[in-house]
Order: C-alpha cells, then sequence, then structure tokens
C-alpha cells in the first residue's frame, strides 16, 4: 500500500473530536484557509470551507469527490466522516488581508458552513468574526441552514465594512419531498424563517433553488412556491440552477432514483451518462421559466446594494485596529 501524503496523509492523522450514532467528527489541520477557484462558471474566485464533509448528506451534492483527496473512496464517507479544520485567526487574517480589494469571497461551496458541526465547533462563527474586524471585500455565504439566524450580530458590522449576500438554498417547499433529498438539512419553512429574521436585521438575503431536478422540481408550480415563500419573507432576490452529477454524486444519486423515483432512472441514465452537464435546451427553458417567476414577484426590480459604511475608498483590504461593536 502507498504511503499517504498530503491532504491524505493529514486526515488519516486527525484525532477524533466526537462520534454520533452514524456520524463521525475530527480535527484536520489546515495549510490555508482561502482557497482560489479557476472555474468560469462561478462569479467568484476565492472559496473558505469551515468544513471538510457535510452532514446533511444531500443525494445529489457535487463535493462528494473532495473526501477523495484524503484517501476516503466510499462516497457515503462524505457525510459520515466530518472533518473541522483547526483554526487559527491570525493565519486567516493574514490570508484575508494578501487578497486584493474587492474581490469575491464564497463561504461554503464544498460544505455547508452551518451544518450541525457548527453548533459544536464554532469555526463558521470565529472565521465571520475575522471578517468583521477587516472591510473591501465582497462576501457570499450559502447554506441550507436556519442556524445562519444566530450570527446576525456579527453580519451587521461584516455588512458595515464589505458587500454581504447570504443565499438559502430552497429546493422545494414540499416538507416530504426536501426530506427525501436533503435528509439531513432543516426544513423549508424554518430555512424561509431564517430569511424573514436577517432581512428585518438589515442583512441581504436571497433563495437559490439550486439543484432544479428534473422531473423532481422544476415545475412551474413548484419553483413558484418557493419564489412566493422568498418574497413574503422578504428576500433581495431568486434564483436557480440545473442538477448537474459528477461521477461520484451518480454514485449515490442514481440508486436514490432506483428506490425512490424508478421509472425516472432511464431518463436520467440518458441524460447523465456521458457529461456531468444536461444536454440540449432543457436548461436554458428552466432559466426562461425562472426568469418569469422573477419578474411575477418582482425579483427582477431589486436595487443595487449600497456601498457599505466602512468600505475602503482606495478598494484595499483594511485591518481594523479597535474591536468589531458587535
Amino acid at each position: 500500500m502507498a504511503a499517504l501524503v498530503g491532504i491524505a496523509r493529514m486526515a488519516a492523522e486527525s484525532p477524533r473530536l466526537e462520534a454520533k450514532r452514524t456520524v463521525e467528527y475530527l480535527s484536520i489541520a489546515a495549510r490555508s484557509y482561502v482557497t482560489r477557484c479557476s472555474s468560469d462558471r462561478v462569479p467568484f474566485r476565492w472559496t473558505i470551507n469551515p468544513y471538510r464533509g457535510c452532514e446533511f448528506g444531500c443525494k445529489y451534492c457535487y463535493a462528494r469527490y473532495a473526501h477523495e483527496f484524503m484517501d476516503l473512496r466510499d462516497p457515503l464517507d462524505f457525510e459520515r466522516r466530518i472533518f473541522a479544520k483547526q483554526f487559527d485567526p491570525g493565519l486567516f487574517r493574514a490570508e484575508l488581508e494578501r487578497l486584493p480589494g474587492g474581490e469575491a469571497v464564497a463561504l461554503g461551496t464544498a460544505t455547508d458552513p452551518y451544518q450541525p458541526a457548527e453548533r459544536r465547533f464554532r469555526i463558521t462563527r470565529a472565521m465571520l468574526e475575522v471578517f468583521a474586524q477587516t472591510a473591501g471585500l465582497r462576501l457570499g455565504i450559502t447554506t441550507k441552514s436556519d442556524l445562519v439566524a444566530r450570527d446576525i450580530d456579527v453580519f451587521q458590522e461584516i455588512a458595515r465594512r464589505h458587500y454581504l449576500s447570504i443565499s438559502l438554498t430552497v429546493t422545494t417547499m414540499d416538507r416530504e419531498l426536501a426530506r427525501l433529498i436533503e435528509p439531513l438539512a432543516p426544513r423549508p419553512d424554518l430555512r424561509i424563517a431564517a430569511v424573514r429574521k436577517l432581512r428585518r436585521a438589515g442583512i441581504g438575503a436571497r433563495v437559490f433553488c439550486a439543484p432544479v431536478l428534473p422531473l423532481i422540481n422544476d415545475a412551474d408550480t413548484s419553483l413558484d412556491a418557493i419564489a412566493q415563500a422568498a418574497a413574503t419573507a422578504g428576500a433581495k432576490g431568486f434564483g436557480g440552477n440545473v442538477l448537474f452529477l459528477k461521477p461520484c454524486a451518480k454514485q449515490v444519486f442514481m440508486p436514490f432514483l432506483e428506490e425512490r423515483f424508478p421509472l425516472l432512472v432511464r431518463k436520467y441514465r440518458e441524460r447523465f451518462e456521458r457529461n456531468a452537464y444536461i444536454r440540449g435546451d432543457y436548461p436554458g427553458r428552466i432559466q426562461e421559466r425562472i426568469a418569469r417567476i422573477r419578474r411575477r414577484y418582482g425579483f427582477d426590480q431589486m436595487p443595487k446594494p449600497q456601498e457599505p459604511q466602512l468600505w475602503p475608498r482606495d478598494a484595499q483590504l483594511t485591518l481594523f485596529t479597535e474591536e468589531p461593536a458587535l
């Protein structure tokens, strides 16, 4: 057996922090916290993930491949073995300081920053507290958890210093369907309630339907129900993206289809057999449907965000020496 190196060796040497009935928490060293993203499919260049792995167990999750870098080949390890990154505020602050002013940073691209582990380890909160002492970035946060509302106090300070946008992912308002495709994620109504709390606190929050699953949650009535709930909660935006299936995701998603949606198996195999992305006009038709729904609820008329109060005029990241007023 070849010797483990890099992140795989670090994972193998990670001490156990805690274990539940089906989930094991481990501590892992972090060589860096901010990672460059080279994909031209996303509107940001830098990503931050406080954890490796995600306990929500979404059947379509594209990020399962991340555990393969740690020599964990079972796709279910992604939701069963959660690695909490050892956090050093000073090192994290130094990484933020090196970013050019105005850069877009996404928190929670491969794992949910507010998954159950966050209640125990509070790494996301610790990272946000460092953001609250800096200025000049465009920070986007994505989550499926209503736990995000816990951090309203620090978000308010961050919003004075950075452009801040929080996206709550809601794939369906149907509780039963949500439980099937996102077994351990909070209920859709709880996520919408979190949007309402964030908006009442003056935080820019929107709702995003991702992924849109062909013949499962892509009907106009299904998407409209999400948008209507988002509008009622005061969300600042609504959108969605069509499912894509990496090989690691197929290993979990296709058996799920065979069990719960057997009549759809053939159609999905035909569309995803050779490519992770659906070809043809389907993605365009879904975007047209979402655009109509956005117009229906006025999401296309949302004003542009105002410049943060403490946004650096020289567009350079500024480190504040005083304690943040949280």
